[in-house]
């Protein structure tokens, strides 16, 4: 078996390792998206997941947008994103997002959303028309929209995706034997069977994986092999970085010739795309994985 190097998070306490060091956001396409975001009164997860790609991707002129709000039903232990009971949801934000991507020019927009479990149809509505607003705004533009767990409600995931995205994506977030303590609130079987039935639907589905958690190479390829088991297309593998104290610790640092393992791995085990890399994240270089 392969052994490459890691690096605990006890030698490492007052700084990361080299390979996850990131430039600052500045630019003018930086400032525009962030004057855009701002006049829209839009939400979009590069900040609120303190997503380490922002100066990067904004910069570029593109961003993640993150509809029905800002506050999340979930009390995931890896997330930054606010925890509580959210406000009523705007039914005027489809056509706001639409109008800040068509501005934007943006060739690939990925949009993602908080949990809305109190919702019955968890949102699927504002899914489904802030895509249709958006091809109708944009009609070259391709999406990818991020979609969250529906809890199994199998109709307000099929809204969800009817609208005319290119490439559905839903994260499994990590391996199987983790889920409790980083996804209390989720099932592994569960979202394995979503992207099963996002694949029937004809879409082109993608998932995302942290690693650093405590996972072992055996328990990364077993959900490989599910993962292709149930039809997904593109897997993105990703460094996790505890957001503030309050969150779950870093494990380990993995060194990023394990995630470069780790992506031959996957398109062994029958993945189609995988993209895999310390600073990785869901979105990044989302623009890729719509034709694979």
């Amino acid at each position: 078996m392969i052994e490459l190097p890691v690096v605990s998070q006890d030698e490492t306490k007052r700084k990361k390792p080299n390979w996850l060091r990131v430039k600052l956001p500045v630019g003018k396409e930086y400032a525009k998206v962030r004057k855009l975001v701002d006049e829209h009164k839009l939400h979009t997860i590069c900040e609120s997941g303190n997503c380490p790609n922002m100066g990067e991707c904004w910069g570029a002129g593109t961003a993640t947008f993150m509809i029905l709000g800002n506050v999340c039903t979930r009390s995931c232990s890896f997330c930054a994103v606010a925890t509580g009971r959210p406000p009523e949801y705007d039914t005027d934000e489809p056509r706001r997002v639409a109008e800040a991507i068509k501005l934007m020019g943006v060739k690939h927009a990925v949009i993602t959303s908080v949990n809305r479990d109190e919702l019955k149809d968890r949102g699927a509505e504002i899914w489904y028309q802030t895509v249709i607003e958006t091809k109708k705004a944009s009609p070259s533009t391709t999406i990818e929209t991020l979609i969250p767990d529906v809890k199994g409600n199998w109709d307000a995931l099929y809204r969800m995706i009817s609208g005319g995205q290119e490439v559905v994506s839903h994260n499994m977030e990590t391996v199987k034997r983790l889920y409790r303590r980083v996804r209390p609130q989720a099932k592994y079987e569960r979202s394995l069977e979503q992207i099963k039935l996002t694949k029937a639907y004809g879409k082109r589905t993608k998932t995302g994986i942290m690693l650093g958690l405590g996972e072992t190479k055996d328990e990364v390829y077993e959900a490989m092999d599910h993962l292709a088991a149930h039809g997904c297309d593109i897997l993105t593998l990703g460094q996790y970085l505890q957001p503030t104290k309050m969150h779950i610790e870093v494990a380990e640092f993995i060194h990023p010739d394990l995630f470069d393992h780790y992506r031959e791995e996957g398109l062994k085990r029958g993945l189609k795309y995988v993209e895999s890399g310390p600073l990785v994240r869901s979105s990044y270089h989302a623009e890729r994985h719509v034709n694979v």
